[in-house]
């Protein structure tokens, strides 16, 4: 089991998100597929969450679709949040607390700082993967969701970079990729936790570089780090990193390089407890919580 560094994580996305709107390019995408998707969803949330919302770009795109609704942008990155808040005039930061729609909040998306059943739709792109421990946080994600609130996410699955992680492999045997959460796994874990009817696909999406620094450098641009615990320290030997691209550039083709990301989607609705119709003392005799 990879266990992600959360500081390091943290570190990764302030120091991207200056130029991180400049190489988003698949992450904007996706965000625009999940969105396409809500055109076949009839549903007015009060309360939107952005869990790890980056610099905005899909609370942007709520925010018009659902211009009545109040929303909440979480991230670990406080820079990415600085650069997500629109710029605004001296009159518009006195309003009163009420007419405000647009929320803030630095926190990492495993430990939500949201009240029980406060939210009607959350909302992720691509964040799920920097999740350590992705059990507890779909568990969290349930309870701050609304009774007939839902869940809709995207995430990457253990396809994703695969030319990349065989050809450091050829190298040496050190992980240098993280790890990604198969489909039917995160479904598994949805049902486990409550959730209703979820509804999981997936798509590869390939994208082409002229050279494996190419890769480096949009990687290193979005904050897509190795942050494993335990990773090898320092930089890669010249020889190891020479045999890392020898690998790769078998696999060019048609003068590109591929670098393949599995894409995950899903989305599943908290429904109805039939439990909280029964009274205190039945619940005391079956030997449910109160």
């Amino acid at each position: 089991m990879q266990i992600l560094d959360k500081k390091q994580l943290r570190a990764a996305f302030e120091r991207a998100a200056a130029c991180y709107d400049q190489s988003a390019v698949l992450q904007r995408e996706i965000s625009n597929r999940m969105l396409s998707r809500l055109e076949y969803i009839k549903f007015r949330p009060e309360v939107i969450l952005d869990a790890g919302s980056g610099t905005g770009y899909g609370s942007k795109q709520l925010a018009r679709r659902y211009p009545s609704s109040q929303l909440i942008a979480v991230d670990i990155a406080w820079a990415m949040l600085s650069q997500a808040r629109p710029n605004t005039v001296w009159w518009q930061r006195i309003l009163p607390l009420q007419q405000q729609h647009s929320y803030y909040v630095c926190a990492d998306i495993e430990q939500i700082p949201l009240q029980n059943e406060s939210v009607g739709l959350i909302w992720s792109n691509l964040a799920l993967q920097w999740c350590n421990d992705l059990n507890r946080t779909l568990a969290d994600m349930h309870r701050i969701l609304r009774t007939d609130g839902l869940l809709m996410f995207s995430t990457f699955g253990p396809d994703t970079l695969k030319e990349l992680r065989q050809s450091f492999a050829k190298a040496d045997g050190y992980q240098h990729v993280n790890r990604f959460v198969d489909m039917h796994d995160i479904g598994d874990l949805l049902v486990n936790n409550r959730f209703s009817t979820p509804v999981m696909d997936m798509e590869y999406i390939t994208l082409t570089y002229d050279d494996v620094i190419g890769v480096m450098r949009d990687l290193k641009a979005i904050g897509a780090h190795n942050v494993i615990q335990g990773r090898q320290g320092g930089l890669m030997g010249k020889k190891r990193w020479q045999q890392a691209i020898d690998a790769y550039e078998t696999l060019r083709h048609d003068g590109k390089l591929p670098a393949t990301f599995e894409v995950v989607y899903g989305h599943a609705w908290k429904p109805h407890d039939p439990r909280s119709i029964l009274t205190p003392e039945t619940r005391r005799q079956l030997g449910l919580p109160p």
